[in-house]
């Protein structure tokens, strides 16, 4: 592996007990069935090390992922045209910018955040994650919000 993220879907019966537990945990947190982290890490029974490890790691799979809006971070040298080919492809994906973030460069690194819309005509959103990821110049990507 060369150090980039990889995604995978599989099956919930091959998924480790903690990670669904941490699904549930999120879920108990987004419908407001839990108010704090404490609460529901305590109603699904795991700790909240476990919690905030593999809360970012762990999403359900949505058949209807289209008309969603996905919210990343990543951290990309300083180099001209890299976010030009960060918009290049989503653009190839069909997939609308709603907001982007670029702070100003430390160290020759900068950390991009962006929300975009995942359309109807959007490709596979794992590919388009990929391909960014792939880039040369991208060192970090992840999500921090499906919506």
């Amino acid at each position: 592996m060369t150090g980039k993220s990889q995604y995978y879907v599989v099956r919930e019966k091959a998924v480790p007990e903690v990670l669904l537990k941490v699904v549930e945990a999120k879920r108990l947190l987004e419908s407001e069935r839990a108010a704090t982290v404490q609460e529901a890490t305590e109603m699904v029974g795991i700790s909240r090390s476990s919690f905030y490890k593999y809360k970012d790691d762990i999403f359900p799979f949505h058949e209807n992922t289209k008309g969603k809006t996905i919210t990343f971070v990543t951290q990309m040298d300083d180099e001209p045209g890299l976010l030009s080919d960060v918009l290049k492809v989503i653009a190839d994906y069909h997939a609308n910018v709603l907001t982007i973030h670029q702070t100003i460069p430390v160290n020759g690194i900068a950390s991009l955040t962006m929300s975009i819309d995942i359309l109807p005509s959007t490709g596979d959103t794992m590919d388009l994650f990929a391909e960014m990821e792939a880039l040369r110049g991208i060192h970090y990507l992840k999500i921090l919000a499906r919506e």
